[in-house]
């Protein structure tokens, strides 16, 4: 696996709590949409100049950007204590690419992404390719959050879906009620008559779901209780840290 040292070029809030981090894009970085890197961080303590926690992250940008980016949602752990305390300029090492949720090469078979929360990052990376090329492939996301101010990335997806064509956001909330922004669009989980419905008149999609490990396999059990073969459906799981 490849390592580069890169720089930090800063940070800035997407949703509450949920914190997107840019990166100088090394000289030869090659990857496709979908993949990931492991961030290691160096040891604070002065002068050790050891690398020592390490994480996994999808990156949310698209190959055709100058940069690399990572999103993550901020909790008290310590490596995300960590990675919010460094300053911009800090030197970090990327591992990487790998991973093979990237999107399948049969243009005429549709994609059907379903994110809940931040499992959203792999699928912005593929959807900004695509639209960037727009690429004659049908593709549905099926986008889950608690409240509109949860879900990263939400304008740019609406954005997104205007500018191409092939393209189509359900994005839906389960705790609305509780959002103290407007929201007029869908409520609730992404369950088995919504995933129907979505698809009706879709022929043969490849799926792909990302998000915290129950819904996952939750989204995998419902696939295949609507006869979705397994060799179509791709997932990955989002741990907390």
């Amino acid at each position: 696996m490849n390592s580069y040292e890169v720089r930090l070029k800063g940070c800035e809030e997407v949703a509450a709590g949920t914190f997107a981090f840019h990166f100088e894009k090394p000289s030869g970085f090659h990857f496709k949409p979908g993949q990931a890197i492991d961030l290691v961080l160096p040891d604070p303590a002065p002068p050790s100049g050891r690398y020592l926690a390490r994480h996994t992250f999808s990156l949310v940008s698209a190959p055709f950007q100058d940069e690399l980016v990572i999103a993550t949602r901020m909790r008290d752990s310590p490596f995300k204590r960590a990675i919010k305390s460094l300053s911009a300029g800090a030197i970090v090492r990327l591992e990487g690419p790998f991973g093979s949720l990237t999107l399948h090469g049969d243009r005429a078979r549709p994609a059907v992404l379903v994110a809940g929360g931040i499992g959203v990052t792999p699928f912005v990376s593929m959807l900004r390719q695509a639209a960037r090329e727009q690429l004659p492939q049908r593709i549905l996301l099926l986008y889950a959050n608690r409240r509109p101010e949860d879900a990263a990335f939400l304008v740019e997806l609406r954005q997104l879906e205007q500018r191409y064509k092939y393209f189509h956001l359900i994005a839906t909330m389960t705790q609305a009620t509780k959002s103290a922004l407007a929201w007029d669009g869908r409520a609730g989980q992404i369950d088995e008559d919504m995933l129907r419905r979505a698809c009706s008149e879709l022929d043969a999609p490849v799926y792909y779901v990302a998000g915290p490990p129950g819904m996952v396999e939750a989204m995998r059990d419902v696939l295949i209780d609507l006869g979705v073969n397994e060799d179509a459906i791709r997932s990955e799981e989002f741990f907390g840290y």
